[in-house]
C-alpha cells in the first residue's frame, strides 16, 4: 500500500502540472484563430473598398475586435470608418 501511495502522489501532482500548463495554451491557440478570422474578415472589407469607399486599416486593436467581435463588431468599424 505505501509503494502505491509513494507512486501515486507524484503522478498526480504531475497531471496537474500539465493540465495547468495547458489552460493558458488552449486560450493563446483561440487568441490565434480568432485574430486570422479577423485578419481574413479586413481583408474582404479592404478588397472591396474600391466599391464601398470604406478601408479599415489592419493593425493589432483592429483585428482583435473583429476577431472576437465577429459581423457586428465589423459593421461598427465600418460605420466608425464612415462618419
Amino acid at each position: 500500500m505505501e509503494k502505491f501511495a509513494t507512486l501515486l502522489i507524484p503522478a498526480l501532482l504531475t497531471l496537474m502540472g500539465v493540465r495547468l500548463l495547458l489552460i493558458p495554451i488552449r486560450r493563446v491557440w483561440r487568441l490565434a484563430l480568432h485574430s486570422t478570422g479577423g485578419v481574413l474578415c479586413l481583408g474582404l472589407i479592404n478588397a472591396a473598398s474600391g466599391v464601398t469607399g470604406v478601408a479599415i486599416p489592419v493593425n493589432a486593436v483592429t483585428v482583435l475586435a473583429a476577431g472576437f467581435g465577429g459581423l457586428p463588431a465589423m459593421g461598427i468599424m465600418a460605420l466608425l470608418e464612415i462618419l
